[in-house]
């Protein structure tokens, strides 16, 4: 949580304060990101124009939303037109495994599997299913927050989040079943 006698400070024009704030938000601002867009490169580029947004309108910043709510309507607006712009495509990103004990091997493959069966189900979503997906269960976000963050309606979120957990289970239930990805 930031301080708010940090954001007060950037506000005012204190460099100092300016750069530490950012630097506090820069890993939630690039994880964001990286939930919503699924791919490193785009990650860092979504989160590095998220953070020059921040540093040039920080002083718009009104302390009627939360920071992280209005960091987040940022980050979430340039991931959706990076989108727009760009058809988002598949992207396999190769892990590496590390296994403590070698009786835990397939519990470990498994556990990627599912891991990636779930990203890939997110994936599929619209954009704004996965918006809502990303800041519910991801970042943990209210739903308050998730409809102040993407300017919806409360009942807009919770009609989005019903719909997208129904995808989420059928796409799950077919690569249960052995469907086909992609």
């Amino acid at each position: 949580m930031v301080e708010p006698g940090l954001i007060r400070a950037a506000q005012s024009g204190d460099r100092d304060a300016l750069i530490t704030l950012l630097r506090e938000i820069e890993n939630h601002v690039y994880r964001t990101a990286y939930y919503i867009v699924n791919n490193e490169q785009d990650a860092m580029d979504a989160a590095q124009e998220a953070l020059i947004r921040i540093y040039t309108k920080i002083g718009s910043y009104e302390e009627k939303a939360q920071f992280k709510t209005w960091v987040q309507r940022i980050v979430t607006n340039i991931c959706i037109d990076k989108f727009r712009r760009n058809k988002p495509t598949v992207s396999i990103d190769e892990h590496e495994m590390v296994f403590k004990e070698k009786q835990n091997v397939e519990d470990e493959v498994l556990s990627g599997y599912v891991a990636q069966d779930i990203r890939e189900a997110i994936d599929k979503l619209p954009e704004h299913h996965r918006a809502v997906v990303v800041l519910r269960y991801m970042q943990d976000f209210s739903y308050n927050e998730i409809a102040d963050s993407l300017d919806l309606p409360l009942n807009t979120v919770k009609s989005y989040l019903f719909r997208a957990r129904q995808q989420l289970q059928s796409l799950l239930q077919d690569y249960q079943k052995g469907g086909v990805r992609g």
